[in-house]
């Protein structure tokens, strides 16, 4: 008897000691793009990791994986998510070109200012119109960065000072953008916008501020020019995303736990960190003495006029697949107006 109450004893004292990372009964690979002290992973993705750890008491790990660490590329990471190769991934939706039409309506010209209001806007848009481009996948949140803007190596002073420049654009919506504006799209992840301005493939990018310190761009060109007015002129639309299978395979007070940390809340983390971000970048940017530029109310405009061609190429596009493109920029911009109001 003694003998047994010994090992009972032991087994428990050990069972004790077991980490909850043994213990766990569900770990899920969380795979993105960017190095872990990016500005999302460090203030997003992994407050979101350790909530829904706590929330599940442990019974959930989950394992980040940064900078595409379980391979591929960055336009593959939402397919990554469908098929298993991930189960949870953070993806840029304009990576994939067309894939996402109806998500297109937030990525118009000078549609969206601060990206918390906005991430809220574009999670109710999402829900209400485009859940079905989602169904290969449990979607946990979509959100948007804040006020993108031109960071180049000659100033952009004008309309007419982008003729002739070779910019990056980060989706397709943004490259029909730079051609109607004047300027020469270049295509390339974020990653490349760094050496491919040291080296002169390209004259500028168009990012917002919250990825300069990543690049340390503040150090590689000395002008940055934005807008009058609370608009920037473009955003980037983004997905959390799980396998829908590792989601169904869950247990039902788990899938609890992980619905409880999806939606609007969890859009407003991401937005929230684009947004601390951006006030980070700009500070950056201004201790290194370099030009930000804030075009004139007068010259904004000329850009609007100039950018309002995006709209018509898109409604055409859209319109041919079945999509009234018209009506969804209108609900996206009514929801912007009801959420930036809160």
């Amino acid at each position: 008897m003694q003998t047994r109450l010994k090992l009972l004893l032991g087994a428990l004292v050990l069972a004790a000691a077991v980490p909850a990372s043994i213990a766990a009964e569900v770990t899920l690979r969380f795979h993105q793009f960017l190095p872990p002290q990016g500005n999302v992973p460090k203030l997003a993705i992994d407050e979101w990791i350790k909530k829904v750890e706590k929330d599940s008491g442990g019974r959930i790990k989950i394992q980040h994986f940064p900078s595409m660490q379980l391979g591929g590329k960055p336009p593959e990471l939402y397919d990554q998510a469908k098929d298993g190769v991930a189960d949870i991934v953070w993806a840029v939706l304009g990576f994939t070109p067309g894939r996402f039409p109806k998500t297109e309506a937030f990525e118009l010209p000078f549609s969206a200012y601060r990206a918390e209001p906005g991430s809220r806007a574009f999670q109710e848009y999402v829900e209400k119109h485009a859940m079905d481009e989602f169904k290969d996948v449990k979607l946990i949140a979509v959100h948007i960065h804040g006020p993108g803007l031109f960071h180049t190596r000659d100033p952009v002073t004008k309309l007419e000072d982008l003729k002739g420049m070779k910019i990056r654009g980060g989706s397709r919506i943004v490259n029909i953008l730079l051609e109607n504006l004047g300027a020469t799209p270049v295509g390339m992840p974020v990653t490349a916008i760094g050496e491919s301005l040291q080296k002169g493939v390209i004259s500028g990018a168009t990012i917002p501020f919250e990825v300069v310190p990543s690049l340390k761009l503040e150090q590689i060109v000395k002008n940055h020019t934005t807008f009058a007015g609370d608009k920037g002129l473009y955003t980037l639309t983004f997905a959390v995303a799980m396998n829908r299978g590792a989601y169904d395979k869950l247990p039902a007070d788990l899938k609890k736990v992980i619905d409880a940390n999806s939606g609007s809340q969890t859009a407003a983390l991401f937005g929230r960190a684009m947004d601390q971000g951006d006030v980070t970048g700009r500070k950056l940017i201004e201790q290194a003495k370099n030009r930000i530029i804030v075009l004139d109310p007068a010259e904004t405009q000329r850009f609007q006029r100039a950018a309002a061609g995006v709209r018509a190429v898109w409604f055409r596009e859209v319109g041919a697949k079945g999509i009234d493109g018209q009506k969804l920029a209108a609900e996206a911009e009514a929801l912007i107006a009801k959420h930036g109001a809160k």
